[in-house]
């Protein structure tokens, strides 16, 4: 019985380390809240890079495979820096990736800094 026991709480350990070391990452597809938009991020040599994959609206199906970030470098624990490409009005942004909760928070920053504006989205199941 004590050896069930034993086997048991490994193996959950070890399904809770699996699920946390998931979660800890950015990669994969997320969703933007407020538009739909889902983005891939992915490793790029070792730099974070991102690429719309599907759009809600229809009138932005043409957004649909543009990397909206290439190469943000890894800054500290769960948060990355690079350019953000705002596909509303073409302009790039220097921008802040951070890991928060289950989260992923997306800031633009403009006047090299001062004007920032961020959203957290949410990892598509």
């Amino acid at each position: 019985m004590q050896k069930i026991a034993v086997a048991t709480l490994a193996g959950l350990a070890v399904v809770v380390a699996a699920g946390s070391a998931m979660a800890a990452d950015p990669y994969g597809t997320w969703v933007r809240p407020s538009t739909g938009t889902q983005v891939n991020f992915y490793n790029c040599g070792g730099n974070l890079c991102a690429k719309i994959v599907a759009v809600k609206d229809a009138a932005k199906k043409d957004t649909v495979g543009k990397v909206i970030m290439s190469g943000a470098k890894k800054t500290g624990e769960g948060k990355w820096q690079g350019n953000l490409l705002n596909t509303d009005n073409g302009n790039t942004y220097s921008g802040y990736v951070t890991l928060a909760g289950a989260g992923l928070k997306l800031e633009g920053c403009a006047l090299g800094g001062v004007l920032c504006s961020g959203e957290t989205w949410q990892r598509v199941k």
